[in-house]
């Protein structure tokens, strides 16, 4: 897919941008006066003193700096985000499955407008699933989305965390601070905590014009790259593919009114300005936000015998403070070849230590019949709950001749896996097309034949 915009390469690398010449300042962040008239202001990703190797702030340049603005408004979830009020949460260890959303009525709250009412993506942002507290700075949310119009006049920031964006149908571009992000489907972004943005849909067709996906927040510390280990320097996702904004100023918008919702302690707050925040013409830095395209990603496997641990197939990671645990793993199952011997292939039958938060992007899961994981559903399985293959699944790859197989390009799955047990949203059990059959899939196993001794 040809991208419209142009992008500056290399996780975490430190970047320079701008789309006036002359607007970066040469050899320090804040001059006494800026080129243009323009304002210096730092973002801070981390604390001052974090070692360097993980200290992250980016310093911008901006037409107005970010403090003129309104007063913050406290705004009801109904108003704004009925997708994250808290009607409750449950702790539950069943295992759960959503069908895919869609722009029928069944998943929008009852204190949001009809289902005429167009729906951006703050507004379709459902929480299906939360650990902790963002004030704590310690813990995860797990949401899906489902939006029908762009967000004009208006933007979003999180203060609670960074926010990782997987779109499974459509498109969306991220109008941010520091530039333009295209995140079509099979594409995945991530907006570090505090970076305003607005989620554009892209139009399919002349008539359609939505997009839904899936949504993981962590409370604390950002997304990096997993140690590769013994499989070496290379494999898996390579840093230089991927890609950040380059500086962009949308001029006709400068001095028009603008609405910044913001998400601070799990609430919605507002304020209004009469400038865009959309207005830094220059920017240098490494705390920015990023985009990756899924098909890049290098999968490594078994070549001879047993089903790999997923693990291998880790895209991103957010680090725990127990080395070898994550908060939190952004996981994929791409297009690759299966080749091994006398192996049961799917995944296996299993308990973790961990919750598994799964999503079928597109095609058909190996694991899972196409009638009840189609793509856009997604499934919980946490900590102790057993799981996987269905009947039909097991059936199939336990009988099939085991030649080398290829997992075709159209198939795409993926996983947010925590090491934190998740409570679930009522909004999730009564608002969104919960599956109440799913566990059935499991029933009817034939037991195995014991020899007599």
């Amino acid at each position: 897919m040809k991208l419209r915009y142009d992008y500056q390469y290399g996780f975490g690398n430190h970047f320079a941008t701008e789309c006036v010449p002359g607007a970066l300042p040469v050899g320090q962040n804040n001059p006494q006066k800026c080129a243009y008239g323009l304002y210096a202001e730092q973002l801070s990703g981390t604390a001052f003193t974090a070692p360097r190797s993980a200290n992250q702030r980016t310093w911008m340049y901006r037409v107005r700096p970010s403090v003129d603005h309104g007063a913050y408004q406290r705004v009801s979830f109904a108003e704004r985000a009925p997708g994250l009020g808290f009607r409750g949460q449950i702790a539950t260890p069943e295992r759960l499955r959503w069908q895919p959303r869609d722009d029928a009525a069944p998943d929008r709250t009852a204190d949001a407008a009809d289902a005429d009412t167009d729906t951006d993506f703050l507004r379709g942002l459902f929480r299906i699933g939360e650990n902790g507290l963002p004030e704590d700075r310690n813990g995860l949310s797990i949401y899906s989305y489902w939006c029908n119009t762009s967000m004009d006049g208006e933007a979003f920031y999180n203060a609670d965390g960074d926010l990782l964006i997987l779109p499974q149908q459509g498109e969306l571009v991220l109008q941010t601070e520091l530039g333009m992000l295209e995140v079509p489907a099979g594409h995945v972004a991530v907006v570090p905590r505090g970076i305003r943005f607005a989620a554009r849909v892209v139009p399919m067709s002349d008539t359609t014009s939505t997009s839904r996906g899936f949504v993981l927040e962590v409370y604390d510390r950002h997304f990096e790259l997993p140690d590769l280990g013994p499989i070496g320097a290379n494999g898996c996702a390579a840093p230089r593919d991927f890609r950040y904004p380059l500086a962009y100023v949308d001029r006709d918008t400068l001095q028009s009114s603008w609405r910044i919702w913001a998400k601070f302690q799990n609430q919605i707050f507002m304020y209004e300005t009469d400038h865009s925040v959309f207005d830094v013409v220059a920017w240098h830095g490494n705390y920015a936000p990023f985009a990756y395209d899924l098909d890049r990603f290098c999968p490594v496997n078994a070549v001879r015998f047993d089903h790999m641990d997923p693990s291998i197939f880790t895209v991103l990671t957010c680090r725990s403070d127990e080395p070898g645990v994550a908060l939190a793993d952004f996981v994929i199952f791409p297009p690759r070849w299966n080749v091994q011997e006398h192996t049961f292939r799917p995944p296996y039958f299993h308990r973790n230590c961990m919750t598994e938060f799964m999503m079928n992007l597109a095609g058909e899961y190996d694991a899972k019949s196409a009638a009840g994981f189609p793509p856009g559903a997604c499934s919980l399985h946490s900590i102790m709950s057993a799981h996987g293959p269905d009947l039909e699944s097991f059936a199939r790859a336990a009988t099939e001749q085991l030649r080398p197989k290829r997992l075709p390009d159209s198939t795409l799955a993926a996983m947010f896996e925590t090491s934190r047990m998740l409570r679930i949203t009522k909004e999730a059990l009564e608002l969104l097309p919960l599956d109440r059959t799913y566990t059935s899939c499991w029933r009817d196993f034939p037991p195995a034949t014991i020899p007599s001794s």
